[in-house]
Order: structure tokens, then C-alpha cells, then sequence
């Protein structure tokens, strides 16, 4: 039977919680859970350090998210005034151009979203691999490809047609489409090519969709 239940009784009325005592005296949790788990003053000073925990908590949260806001602000400024920087080069560039407006016509402009531009026209899709390698620097490595199929269309040879046809081998999961017309189908079913990347690469898009809409619109780009 151990001998220091009174030093543990006597640190526990100053406030100290199990870890703190179970350090302090080498008393393992399940003992003092024993010990004090029906003194209603320890109950209660079990509430406090619970209720403290909790505000220190929801202030380390806060500080944590305040933190990554302000880092988040710092990354968008330097993706935008790249992208500006990149815009200046470019902008009379006939692939950068169409790059551009193919995305802005058929690709996914969510923020979440990782770039993704989806077509049934494999020239569509080569073309905007191009853009993806000679302009943007994206590695053949960080670029996949997605099928969405209709049930009677063999998975085997729509993979084959994209893959040679976009010289890409690395496929994700193929979505199979189920509809009112699960025999009324495209013949390669439909394609879709996503970049894997940082957010950065996202919101550089973005910002290239509205720097050049906005030239075409006041006639600063020559193309």
C-alpha cells in the first residue's frame, strides 16, 4: 500500500492536476483516479483545470489560425505578383493565350479545387497539356488524366485512346456514368486533365483568366 496519499491529497487541494502530481510524486493516474474520484472537492477542481484547459485551448486555436491567415495573405501576394510578373512575359504568347482561355471556358475555377479542365476533344486537352508543360513548368510526372465512361464503354480501350492520343499514362480512378440513357454514350467517353500542385499554381490561374480578359476587353493584347 503506498505511503504518500497524503502528499498527493495535499497537491491536489492546491489546484494541481493528476499529470502534474503523477510527475511530481510518481503516482500513476489510475491510483489518484482511484484516490479522488469521489471527493467532491476534488471534482470540483477537476471542473476548473478542465474549463482552464479549454480556454487555453480555443486561445492556442486562434493564435494557430490568425497565424496561417497571416502566412496565407503573405503566399497569395507573392503568387499574384508572380503571376503579373509572368502575364508581362507571356501575354503575347499565342499558347499562353490559349491556354488561358481554354481554361477560363472549360476548366474548374473553384479556389478548393486543384486545376482541372475536362473536355470530349482530345485536341483540347493535348493543346492544354502543352500549355501546362511550356508555359507553366508543370512536370509530366504531376499531370493525370480521368475518364468518365458510360457502363457499355470498355474502360480498357478509352484509356488506351486518351493515353496515346495525350501522351499521358497515369490515370485516376475511371467514374462510370450511370443516367436516364446508360447506352447513349461518347465513344472515348469524356477526358479530364488535372495538375497536381500547390494552391499557388491555382490562384495564378486565376489571376492570368482576369489579367487577360480584362487587356482583350481594353485592347492591350496583341495576338
Amino acid at each position: 500500500m503506498r505511503n504518500d496519499r497524503h502528499l498527493a491529497i495535499k497537491l491536489r487541494r492546491r489546484g494541481m492536476s493528476y499529470k502534474k502530481i503523477g510527475k511530481e510524486l510518481d503516482i500513476p493516474k489510475s491510483t489518484m483516479h482511484y484516490w479522488f474520484k469521489d471527493l467532491k472537492w476534488s471534482n470540483i477542481i477537476k471542473k476548473k483545470l478542465t474549463e482552464n484547459a479549454i480556454k487555453i485551448s480555443r486561445k492556442r486555436i486562434r493564435l494557430v489560425l490568425k497565424a496561417n491567415r497571416i502566412r496565407w495573405e503573405k503566399l497569395k501576394k507573392g503568387f499574384k505578383e508572380e503571376a503579373e510578373n509572368e502575364f508581362v512575359k507571356y501575354k503575347s504568347n499565342h499558347l499562353f493565350v490559349a491556354g488561358i482561355m481554354l481554361y477560363w471556358g472549360e476548366g474548374d475555377q473553384n479556389i478548393k479545387y486543384p486545376v482541372r479542365l475536362t473536355n470530349i476533344n482530345y485536341k483540347m486537352i493535348a493543346l492544354f497539356k502543352k500549355f501546362l508543360l511550356e508555359i507553366c513548368g508543370i512536370k509530366k510526372e504531376n499531370i493525370y488524366l480521368s475518364l468518365f465512361i458510360y457502363p457499355d464503354i470498355p474502360e480498357i480501350e478509352c484509356k488506351k485512346f486518351w493515353g496515346e492520343k495525350i501522351n499521358i499514362k497515369q490515370f485516376d480512378k475511371v467514374q462510370v456514368i450511370y443516367g436516364k440513357h446508360p447506352t447513349k454514350r461518347l465513344e472515348h467517353g469524356i477526358c479530364s486533365i488535372r495538375v497536381k500542385s500547390s494552391p499557388g499554381f491555382k490562384q495564378k490561374m486565376i489571376i492570368w483568366i482576369n489579367l487577360l480578359s480584362e487587356s482583350l476587353l481594353n485592347n492591350k493584347v496583341r495576338v
